[in-house]
């Protein structure tokens, strides 16, 4: 892998395909070029983590709908959009459908590269910030429920004893309770706890 991380270029005409893969191979990107947004797709699942280079207007599949797909297959991969002159509204629709940004063409060299290099950093931070969300959130689906009614009070500020109340329970069994669930979701103190849930979304309004 290239020292600075993969690039996908997708667009249907050759020459801006040969000219994207010059610029990109002398910038140290390892790059892949498709001819359709279909040829890349058939392969999403297989290849390495990088960054899309898609053309917006493409026959078949376009633009548009390459990032419903890509975003269907809840991937990680960030995509930058190239659009033609007057595309800005099908710019912005990209945007909302996931697009890291897009670039009109003709673009600046240098400012595509900055982009891609800001595109891969930004997610590969969010993909670390996925798996440790979905590290804690099995953590949580490992708790029996009584464990997690447990964790619900403790997060909400509730002491032993109230806990107990609520659930007609003896304030010694819930100390059990809230050992496990300190075992089980690798808290070390309540402070722990409670910044867990709130990372896992599971603190209640």
């Amino acid at each position: 892998m290239a020292r600075r991380g993969n690039v996908y270029v997708i667009d249907d005409d050759e020459a801006m395909r040969d000219s994207l893969q010059f610029l990109l191979d002398s910038a140290d990107f390892e790059v892949r070029l498709f001819e359709s947004a279909q040829a890349f797709l058939d392969t999403l699942a297989a290849v390495e983590f990088g960054c899309v280079v898609s053309d917006i207007r493409m026959p078949g599949i376009d633009g548009i709908e390459l990032l419903k797909r890509v975003k269907e297959s809840r991937s990680s991969f960030p995509v930058v959009i190239m659009t033609g002159h007057g595309d800005v509204p099908l710019a912005v629709e990209a945007m909302k459908l996931g697009a890291v940004d897009f670039m009109e063409k003709p673009f600046e060299d240098d400012r595509l590269i900055a982009m891609i290099d800001v595109a891969l950093k930004q997610a590969e931070v969010g993909a670390r910030d996925e798996a440790a969300i979905q590290d804690v959130a099995a953590r949580i689906a490992s708790l029996s429920q009584r464990e997690r009614q447990v964790m619900d009070g403790l997060v909400a500020g509730l002491s032993n004893k109230m806990i107990a109340r609520d659930y007609n329970i003896s304030p010694r069994t819930i100390e059990v309770y809230r050992a496990n669930v300190m075992t089980k979701m690798q808290a070390s103190s309540l402070s722990e706890l409670v910044r867990l849930a709130m990372r896992a979304g599971a603190l209640k309004d």
